[in-house]
Parts: C-alpha cells; sequence; structure tokens
C-alpha cells in the first residue's frame, strides 16, 4: 500500500513551492477535468474489479475512485498548505458518511416502493460485511490520539498504512463472496468487460493513464482556482476547500454506488464500497499527509492541528463514530440514514455563513461545535444501548466468527 502514498508526491516533484495564482475562470476547464478524471478512472477499476475477488475488489476500488482526492491533497501538503490539509480530508469524510450512506438508502428505498409497493425499512449487511464495519474502528481510534497529542507525524503514517495493509490482508483470508454480475455494471464498463482480452486490458490500461494524465495537469489549477472564487465571493478558503473540491473529485462514486443502490438487492455492497472509501482516506490519505509535507519542505515534517482543525477533525470522527454503531447490528435503517444526513446537512449549510455578531453569524459561530457534542452524545447513546443489549453487536459477532474459521483455522 506504499503505492497510494508515494504516487501522489511523484507526480508532484517538479512542480512550483506554492500554489500559482489563478483565474476564477479555471475552475471552467480544471473542474470538469478532474470530474473526467474520476470517472475514468472509475470505469478502469470497475472493469477490472470485475476479474478480482469482491472483498478485495471493494477495497481497491474505493481506492482509485478517491485518487483525485488523494492529489488534491498532495498539492495542498507539497505547497505547504496547512492550514487546508485537514479541510479536504474532513469534508469529503463527511460527504461519504452524510450524504453518501443515506443516498444509498434513499435510491433503494424508491425503487423498492416502486417494486414492491411497500416502503424498504432497512438495508441488510450481509455476514462478510462485517469486516468493513469493524475495519473502520481501528483508524477511527487512531486519530482520535492523533486529535489528542495535536500532530501527525511520519510515526502515525506508518501506524496508519499498517492498519490499512491488515485490513487489506484480512480481506484476502476472506471466502469469495457472490461475484458481481455484468447485468449490474454500468454501460461502459460493461463494454469494457465484454470486449476480447487484448482489447480489453488495453482500454482499462488506457482509462487508468488518460485519468492520471488529466489529474496530473488539472489538480493545481483546480485548486488554485478554488482559491481564487473564495477570494472574490468573500467565502472563507478553507470552507471552499473542504467542501466544493469533495463533491467535484467524490461525484463519480456517488454515481457508481447509486447505480448500484437502484438494484436493491446490490444496496449493501454499494455502502460497503462507501465504507472503504472512509477507510481508505481514514488511513491511506491521513497517512500521506506527513509524508508528502515532509517531501515539500526537504526535512522530516509533521503537520501540527490548530483549534479549527481539531474540531473539524473531532466533528468528523464523531460522526463516523455514530455511523460505524448504525452499522454494529448489520443494518442501515430509515431514521439512522435520516439522522445522519440532517446532522450533515445542519453543519453544511451553515459553514459558508460567515461568523458575526448577529444572529445568523452567531449560530454559524458556534453550530459546529454543538454539531460535534450532538455527535458524541449520541455515539454515547448508542454505545449504552450495545452495552445494555437494546442494540445488537452483529458485526462483531460475525466478526469474530470469519475470524476463527479463516484467519485462525488457516494457521
Amino acid at each position: 500500500m506504499a503505492k497510494a502514498i508515494w504516487l501522489a508526491p511523484l507526480l508532484l516533484l517538479a512542480a512550483e513551492p506554492s500554489i500559482q495564482q489563478r483565474s476564477p475562470q479555471t475552475i471552467l476547464w480544471a473542474a470538469p477535468s478532474i470530474l473526467l478524471a474520476a470517472m475514468v478512472i472509475a470505469w478502469a477499476a470497475e472493469s477490472a474489479q470485475f476479474f478480482i475477488a469482491q472483498g478485495v475488489a471493494l477495497a481497491i476500488l474505493a481506492w482509485m475512485q478517491t485518487l483525485p482526492e488523494f492529489a488534491v491533497e498532495a498539492v495542498l501538503a507539497w505547497r505547504q498548505q496547512l492550514p487546508y490539509l485537514f479541510a479536504n480530508l474532513t469534508g469529503a469524510l463527511r460527504l461519504l458518511t452524510g450524504l453518501g450512506w443515506p443516498m444509498i438508502y434513499c435510491a433503494a428505498a424508491v425503487v423498492h416502493r416502486r417494486r414492491e409497493g411497500k416502503p424498504l425499512r432497512r438495508v441488510v449487511l450481509e455476514g462478510e460485511h462485517s469486516v468493513q464495519v469493524v475495519s473502520l474502528l481501528p483508524g477511527l481510534v487512531w486519530v482520535g490520539i492523533v486529535v489528542l497529542k495535536g500532530s501527525l507525524s511520519l510515526f502515525d503514517a506508518v501506524i496508519l498504512v499498517a492498519i490499512y495493509a491488515a485490513y487489506l490482508m484480512l480481506l484476502g483470508k476472506m471466502p469469495p463472496q457472490e461475484e458481481e454480475g455484468i447485468e449490474d455494471l454500468e454501460r461502459i464498463p460493461r463494454a469494457i468487460v465484454l470486449s476480447p482480452r487484448r482489447r480489453r486490458i488495453a482500454l482499462i490500461g488506457g482509462l487508468f493513464l488518460l485519468g492520471g494524465v488529466l489529474i496530473y495537469f488539472s489538480t493545481d489549477p483546480f485548486v488554485g482556482s478554488l482559491f481564487a472564487i473564495s477570494i472574490r465571493l468573500g467565502v472563507p478558503s478553507f470552507v471552499f476547500i473542504q467542501w466544493v473540491a469533495p463533491f467535484v473529485s467524490e461525484f463519480p462514486e456517488f454515481l457508481s454506488t447509486f447505480y448500484w443502490a437502484r438494484t436493491v438487492h446490490r444496496a449493501p455492497m454499494a455502502l460497503m464500497n462507501m465504507v472503504s472509501s472512509n477507510i481508505n482516506q481514514w488511513t491511506l490519505l491521513a497517512a500521506m499527509l506527513p509524508v508528502v509535507l515532509s517531501l515539500g519542505a526537504g526535512h522530516v515534517s509533521s503537520l501540527h492541528l490548530d483549534d479549527q482543525q481539531k474540531l473539524e477533525v473531532l466533528m468528523t470522527l464523531g460522526q463516523q463514530l455514530v455511523g460505524m454503531l448504525f452499522l454494529v447490528n448489520m443494518e442501515l435503517a430509515w431514521w439512522e440514514a435520516s439522522a445522519l444526513f440532517v446532522l450533515w446537512f445542519v453543519q453544511f449549510a451553515f459553514s459558508a455563513i460567515p461568523p458575526g455578531v448577529k444572529f445568523w453569524g452567531q449560530l454559524a459561530t458556534h453550530v459546529h461545535f454543538w454539531i460535534t457534542v450532538a455527535y458524541f452524545v449520541w455515539a454515547g447513546w448508542e454505545l449504552l444501548r450495545l452495552l445494555i443489549g437494546q442494540r445488537k453487536p452483529l458485526a462483531f459477532t460475525e466478526f469474530a466468527k470469519l475470524w476463527r474459521t479463516h484467519v485462525a483455522a488457516a494457521r
């Protein structure tokens, strides 16, 4: 998994040490280029993962789909833009859980009602999905330690990469799952998969190459244009980097998971694709930051969190912890998806309101703090429900069964 950490900085070694001034109009070509790069990489990854066991394939697919996210973070780290390094990361993670998870439920629920004439109360996971649910926890715990000590160092990067490597090794030991049918693929990946072998290999390789070239030439102008637009609009640059960049880079992944969720029976797989993205961003993406930061500075560097970054990371940790506790009984109920969306939307809506002395300004000043408190209070409540038996820890029991059967028994 060192590839994920070293790929982005290697693409930037010839770059200038600071973000170049860009015209706001640059986003008119840079954003579509990033979007196109993300889409062609997603098509190539979806085609390639058809020939790999599903568990590992979902993990690799989730990483490939978020490659533009890695590129944006690499640019910010290489340019030593310390105040913004956690902006894109926390925005992307909160977008995945606060909008992506509910979107999967809604897509499946709408199609289910049309077909069956009754509501879909919950998306039920399969036993093997407990690996993704449980594997979300170690990354959250270690990033919590990072917040407590106030810095993200190369040592933390090693630990986070080790967590992800262990996650992949664990997936590799799991039994083969039901393979995705060709009919479940989108039109372009399906055409690639059905092509003759040589053409298929050429198309997959060509799409990966095209995506990489587009990312290389468009990521820096894209980030520079975001700064220019934020200044022109008078919106804090942190807010712009936190929300606009993830919306563009995560869009193809949302399309893929939405497509899967529309089939209803693939909704659990779509949800696990999102969870895999959460895992790789908490581990590999976070680990990449001090590595690229050190390369850009020319010496070993650590990322020290200021008060705003600590609050943003804590809010994101709280949201992810609540989401994981929702999935611990191996299902996502309609009210859980709704709660995740409402809490995300409230803090998102207030992000663009500048702090001030008037009512809305005062509310915007404190809303992130109170949403963070709400997340952790809710997480505490769900944990208490687990302890007193009101919520069943099915993910942990299923995980223990899989461990005994496929890991411990293989030794």
